[in-house]
């Protein structure tokens, strides 16, 4: 607010309020403070995990909280231990640090521990209705089978091409890498790290899962609808869902935009299906049925594949970005990526096909270090149904009383916490992905105890269960992400790509996260590239 518009509000109010409210209003916060220090210090049932002070009421924790969630999480723990709860915009926030913590949220029992409680409002005016949290959980893992039928091994062969195709054909229109376009491998030239990730993920995930139609139809119109849907997936859009604002009218707007554009396909490929033959994610989820015979709704579909390219763009464009600064600083890993891709004879091997992605170390090593250290989801929520004990394992004020989780509660698990725990990982700060060489070190444990652990059909098909790991980088239990697989390859195929291509480096100081949306991305920076020799 301006300083004219501060003043002229302060003068209307002053000129209009009675005294006496004006007085009220003065003596009202330092008399809320005072009540909420008084409420925190009366005696609390010793069930009940401890309360992280805080002065002002209903806000809590909230800025500690959002500023930086790890640091907050950190010093909570050595004051408190982990378990502990804060408020924050009002509500009880529980937390469950660390493995058997993450066990706990992760691996709790839907009827107790409900992720749609939590996201819905956040998620259902972007995703659309009846799909993901605006649905019974039962109808959610019928639609994660329905998905997870076009994420295959052979699908996977055929987007290795398209990938690097699109990451090939970005590189030689887009102007911020005309220096690369002039075949100069002297000069250097700079590109925003995330307008050039957020373009290259979007692009090659509409490529690949969404089909050509859609890809063709990409546009300048498309990417504004995309921004303006993306711009209602922040904290305060979560935590108020609807306010007269240009935001969510804008929002409310991309997303019927967004709907309406894949209904139309829909209905094209309907009416001429021998004219549409693409094998993507659209034309398997047009053969899907529920288990009572129901076919999926067009607006279903479309719903779903919004939630597919949301859900996906925000996650790899996030990882490529981390990725690639990470790489920037370090020309070293840069060098043994751009080795591990030449043959035996010392040439550049011809274009890499999923095997021999699969079978490179270093990039491998490279995208799980990434995930390790910058996991796209710091906080993992869910409402607790019913009190929910906790395990001694987890936390226990005394040997014959346990906590419990009341009722209405949200309860948080953050994985970020475990995979920077210096009592886990040597040199857990580090960026460092030989870590993940020693296939008997902690990583590779971690790792494995991740994928290759209990089996579980939650109604999607088997997965690991992998709640239990100190390395989460896809979530657990029902609610691991289905994509995980797809996100390694896009991801690992546009590092491949690029660092055939060019080098990269960082003149700058390296960026501190930014956690003012649901998603940690990078603060806005700038790196260096070169087009190799």
């Amino acid at each position: 607010m301006g300083a004219n518009t501060a003043f002229n509000a302060y003068r209307t109010v002053g000129t209009s309020a009675p005294p006496v409210l004006l007085l009220a209003l003065v003596l009202f916060a330092p008399l809320a403070v005072l009540l909420n220090a008084l409420w925190q210090l009366r005696p609390r049932p010793k069930s009940q995990p401890p309360m992280v002070w805080h002065w002002i009421p209903v806000l809590g924790s909230a800025l500690a909280y959002g500023r930086d969630p790890l640091g907050f999480f950190r010093e909570c723990r050595e004051k408190y231990g982990d378990c502990f709860t804060f408020i924050l915009m009002g509500k009880r926030v529980t937390v469950t640090l660390g493995a058997h913590g993450n066990e706990y949220v992760f691996g709790g029992k839907h009827t107790q521990l409900a992720a749609e409680d939590v996201y819905a409002p956040l998620t259902t005016p972007i995703f659309g209705k009846d799909v993901v949290y605006d649905c019974p959980n039962e109808k959610l893992m019928e639609q994660k089978k329905f998905v997870k039928v076009s994420l295959t091994v052979d699908r996977f062969r055929s987007y290795v091409g398209m990938i690097e195709d699109e990451v090939k054909d970005y590189l030689n229109h887009d102007p911020s890498f005309h220096t690369y376009q002039n075949h100069d491998s002297h000069d250097w030239g700079t590109l925003s790290v995330l307008k050039t990730f957020s373009e290259i993920t979007i692009l090659t995930a509409s490529r690949t899962l969404q089909g050509s139609e859609v890809r063709e139809r990409l546009s300048k119109d498309f990417a504004q609808v995309y921004s303006d849907l993306d711009h209602g997936f922040t904290p305060l859009h979560w935590m108020i869902p609807s306010l007269p604002l240009p935001s969510y009218r804008k929002r409310d707007a991309a997303h019927a935009k967004m709907s309406s554009f894949y209904q139309s396909i829909i209905k094209r490929r309907r009416e001429s299906p021998s004219e549409h033959e693409d094998d993507d994610v659209m034309s398997t989820l047009m053969t899907q049925r529920y288990r009572d015979g129901t076919p999926l709704p067009d607006h279903e579909i479309a719903n779903l594949l919004i939630t597919l390219l949301m859900a996906g763009q925000h996650t790899s464009s996030s990882s490529l970005a981390w990725a690639v600064l990470h790489l920037a600083a370090r020309p070293d890993v840069q060098d043994a990526l751009y080795a591990e891709q030449r043959a035996p004879d010392g040439s550049l091997r011809a274009r890499l096909g999923y095997d021999e992605l699969r079978a490179l170390k270093v990039l491998d090593a490279v995208v799980r270090e990434t995930l390790r250290h910058h996991p796209p989801i710091h906080s993992i929520m869910r409402k607790a149904r019913t009190d929910v004990p906790v395990p001694a394992t987890l936390a226990a004020p005394a040997e014959d009383v346990a906590f419990v989780v009341p009722a209405g509660d949200i309860v948080l698990a953050c994985p970020l916490v475990s995979q920077l725990d210096p009592a886990v990982w040597a040199d857990a700060e580090t960026w460092e992905p030989g870590r993940w060489y020693d296939e008997k070190g902690v990583a590779a444990r971690a790792a494995k105890r991740y994928s290759d652990g209990e089996k579980v059909d939650f109604g999607f098909g088997l997965v690991s269960k992998g709640t239990s790991s100190p390395y989460l980088p896809f979530g657990a239990g029902r609610h691991r992400c289905i994509g995980e697989q797809f996100a390694y390859l896009q991801i690992g195929t546009v590092i491949s790509a690029l660092i055939r291509r060019m080098e990269f480096r960082l003149e700058e100081e390296f960026p501190r996260p930014d956690y003012s949306s649901m998603m940690v991305q990078p603060m806005p920076c700038q790196i260096m590239y070169r087009r190799r020799k």
